[in-house]
């Protein structure tokens, strides 16, 4: 990371090209990436004029999408040190800069606020517990009055601003309602896991797919289904280690698969067809996978926070998750609209399982209320761009 910090300068020296406009994205990491990626590449389409630099400050983001062809130039960001910030502008040039949802870096925005390129912030939360609203940090609050506009998911944020007598601020959406529909509208499919749920069908046996499980998580979906025969599993872990696999498979007492094995086996499907869980031991599939659900489990709430509940949402299929899930919007609107179920402990999924087991139809009706949510929500990266661009002119 040190080294990849270091050696922004001399990609930007390289890469960037004179006479041209660029427009500066920044992440945190992947999944801010992927957050404000429906802004880039609607930006590269409508906004030919423009070219894209695309900054991390994490290796998580660059090293996994350091050659994405959606950007012109792909670097780290540099420390918020005031020299690094001075030579960073004066190599990139941005016309625009627009930070995705968390990153408030005191230098480069007063950097920019003072050589006057408009910046903005997309897809951002605010609560009252921030360091912003404290009333020892008031040199913390002054970064938002840095923005030219301030973009935010929904009203709390919106009126909590509103009260500290920020006004430049509009409620767009979450762009990542826009990502995971793209994701969907370009899945063309896993021909194995395609096999998989066909047979299942067949059966009459229902489909979970467990997504970026932690040990608690596998603990409580793999009992269930271990004693389930009218349920398969495809489990896709948030860690692949083979150590952490090893644990997950000793948990099983069905006929399972690795993945990686199932798609050296080419010449058959009687593989596919005679295990009842498949472990997805790849990285990069888990958005496709969940077309394929009656139903999910998201990981993470029994631990840290859960993981990204629309990648599953997207398809029409209800999801299921632990408690931590507050800071989670779309968790909560997901649960209010009858699409999502939060199990406070993990003895609470079998009553729910077994009912949803019994009468498919509660599945079914759980799933078009969990899609509607999601098509109710997208439309963030247009209101924004439409905004950026008349705010600009």
């Amino acid at each position: 990371m040190l080294k990849g910090q270091r050696e922004s300068f001399n990609i930007l020296r390289e890469n960037r090209k004179k006479g041209h406009k660029y427009v500066w994205f920044h992440a945190a990491s992947l999944g801010e990436f992927e957050q404000g990626r429906p802004l880039i590449e609607s930006l590269r389409k409508e906004h030919p004029e423009y070219k894209i630099l695309l900054t991390f400050f994490s290796p998580s983001g660059y090293e996994i999408r350091k050659n994405y062809e959606g950007a012109d130039i792909v670097c780290y960001l540099p420390f918020d040190l005031p020299w690094s910030v001075g030579k960073f502008l004066d190599l990139a040039q941005p016309s625009l800069a627009i930070f995705i949802k968390y990153e408030f870096w005191m230098n480069y925005l007063s950097q920019l606020q003072k050589r006057k390129i408009p910046t903005y912030i997309v897809s951002a939360i605010f609560r009252p517990e921030q360091i912003f609203f404290k009333p020892y940090a008031k040199s913390y609050k002054k970064v938002l009055s840095f923005f030219d506009w301030i973009f935010v998911q929904d009203e709390a944020s919106q009126e909590l601003l509103f009260a500290h007598d920020i006004h430049r601020v509009s409620i767009s959406g979450d762009t990542r309602f826009d990502r995971v529909c793209n994701i969907a509208q370009e899945n063309k499919g896993i021909p194995h896991l395609e096999v998989f749920a066909d047979a299942c069908k067949k059966n009459n046996q229902s489909l979970c797919v467990a997504g970026s499980t932690w040990a608690k998580d596998e603990d409580i979906i793999i009992d269930y289904f271990n004693n389930r025969p009218d349920l398969k599993l495809i489990i896709a872990p948030h860690e692949i280690g083979d150590e952490h696999l090893q644990q997950i498979i000793l948990k099983i007492k069905r006929p399972y698969s690795l993945f990686s094995q199932l798609i050296k086996n080419r010449e058959s499907d009687d593989d596919i067809l005679n295990t009842d869980c498949i472990i997805i031991d790849s990285i990069g599939l888990l958005a496709s996978i969940y077309m394929y659900a009656d139903f999910a489990y998201i990981g993470g709430g029994f631990g840290s926070g859960i993981h990204n509940i629309l990648e599953a949402a997207v398809y029409g299929i209800p999801v299921v998750f632990g408690p931590r899930h507050q800071k989670f919007n779309e968790a909560k609107g997901l649960i209010l609209k009858g699409g999502a179920v939060c199990i406070e402990e993990g003895g609470l999924l079998k009553p729910l399982l077994d009912s949803w087991l019994s009468d498919k139809s509660l599945i079914e009706n759980a799933g078009i209320a969990s899609k509607k949510y999601v098509q109710d929500n997208v439309g963030a990266s247009r209101i924004i761009l439409d905004k950026i661009f008349i705010y600009t002119n």
